[in-house]
């Protein structure tokens, strides 16, 4: 009789472990790397930089995709959040006031640039000044030209 009790006891036992992990591992699901760490000079995410002179990361949440730029140093630079073919430039980084998106241009600079991060619906362009500042520009995957697609006239 004891030792069917034991047995018992060791099923429930188990099966009440089995039930934390899955518990766990879905609540880790919902809060991954890619859905904390933004505004961080490290976080926990994977660099996804087409650049080896910059690091960039991008978090999801709640359908909202959050990308943001840092150099090389981890400094945040700028972020921005894009969902549903609209930009939002957030108040993240040093560089957060020269971020341009086609909801909030700026003027385009002379300076050279390189895109440091595409994928199917955005295009990041990090142009370096003479400053010492960077001008982030933000476009939807499919323009040829951030700086163009971003900016306004003079």
């Amino acid at each position: 009789m004891q030792h069917a009790r034991n047995r018992r006891f060791a099923s429930l036992a188990a099966a009440g472990l089995a039930l934390f992990a899955l518990a766990s591992t879905s609540a880790m699901a919902q809060q991954g790397a890619s859905t904390s760490g933004l505004g961080q000079a490290w976080p926990n995410a994977i660099d996804v930089s087409a650049s080896p002179r910059w690091h960039v990361y991008v978090f999801e949440r709640d359908g909202i995709r959050y990308v943001q730029i840092n150099d090389l140093g981890g400094k945040v630079r700028a972020a921005f959040a894009r969902s549903n073919g609209s930009f939002l430039a957030l108040p993240v980084g040093v560089d957060a006031q020269r971020l341009a998106t086609p909801q909030e241009p700026l003027a385009a600079t002379t300076q050279a640039g390189e895109i440091v991060y595409r994928d199917a619906t955005t295009t990041v362009l990090v142009s370096p000044q003479p400053d010492g500042t960077a001008r982030v520009y933000a476009a939807d995957g499919d323009c040829k030209d951030p700086i163009e697609c971003s900016s306004r006239g003079q």
